[in-house]
């Protein structure tokens, strides 16, 4: 049988979601807790990466079991919760399709970016202080301009091993709360690095280091090096994954 399993974490503490040799992963503590309360050997499937101290507020993973009724045992969260750290936490298990795939399945992910303005201590891990003014309508413009292209080449991680950089983004926008801002971005899927790129680029415009036309500029040039910094990823957090409802058992 196969399920989704969702879950939230704290990214802090980990190298990203992805097995890795040299770190401890979200991906390796899961699958250790779900092997061994399940007495099985379990592979677990993530929705995508995520980068070292990305956090995400909602993620998916799949996995297959010869048990076919974790859907509906009233334990199993209970039981991984108390196994697994603080800093991870298990909300639902759904029982899926038998090829239904978390990565591959999904049709949008949205992203959030948080940043603030004045020292907050209680914000150090999960917004990136950043004490200098910034125009905001302007970013919002600049937003609104990458929903009118596909190809974020610009904003992509040099030599990964994807087919294409097109993206179709489906909403772009700046929010702001007093001195907390939270960028939100929407699309049908994202390129290693792009989210802290276009926030780092946006940033720039903000701080009227750039025009308008600039920015246009360097997405059109699709050449990494003419936008931004990637910003800290302390900021970044993984908000939602939308599925067809066709793959729910």
């Amino acid at each position: 049988m196969r399920y989704f399993i969702q879950l939230s974490y704290k990214g802090t503490n980990y190298c990203g979601w992805q097995i890795q040799p040299n770190g401890i992963t979200i991906q390796e503590v899961i699958t250790k807790a779900l092997s061994t309360i399940l007495n099985e050997k379990i592979d677990l499937t993530g929705a995508g990466r995520t980068d070292t101290g990305v956090h995400a507020l909602y993620y998916i993973a799949h996995f297959d079991s010869e048990n076919t009724s974790l859907h509906i045992d009233n334990t199993l969260i209970y039981k991984l919760n108390s196994f697994l750290p603080k800093d991870i936490s298990i909300q639902q298990i759904f029982s899926v399709k038998a090829d239904a795939n978390a990565r591959f399945d999904a049709i949008s992910r949205t992203y959030l970016y948080y940043i603030h303005q004045q020292k907050d201590p209680f914000l150090e891990e999960t917004s990136w202080y950043f004490p200098h003014k910034l125009n905001i309508d302007l970013m919002n413009q600049a937003s609104d301009i990458l929903l009118l292209y596909t190809d974020f080449t610009s904003f992509s991680k040099l030599h990964t091993d994807v087919k294409t950089n097109n993206c179709k983004i489906f909403k772009s926008q700046w929010t702001i709360d007093n001195y907390k801002l939270q960028f939100e971005i929407k699309a049908d899927r994202f390129l290693r690095n792009m989210v802290r790129a276009v926030v780092g680029t946006l940033i720039d415009v903000g701080k009227e280091k750039i025009t308008l036309d600039d920015f246009i500029e360097i997405i059109e040039s699709k050449n990494r090096s003419n936008a931004g910094i990637s910003v800290p990823a302390h900021g970044l957090f993984l908000a939602s994954i939308e599925y067809p409802e066709n793959i729910f058992e």
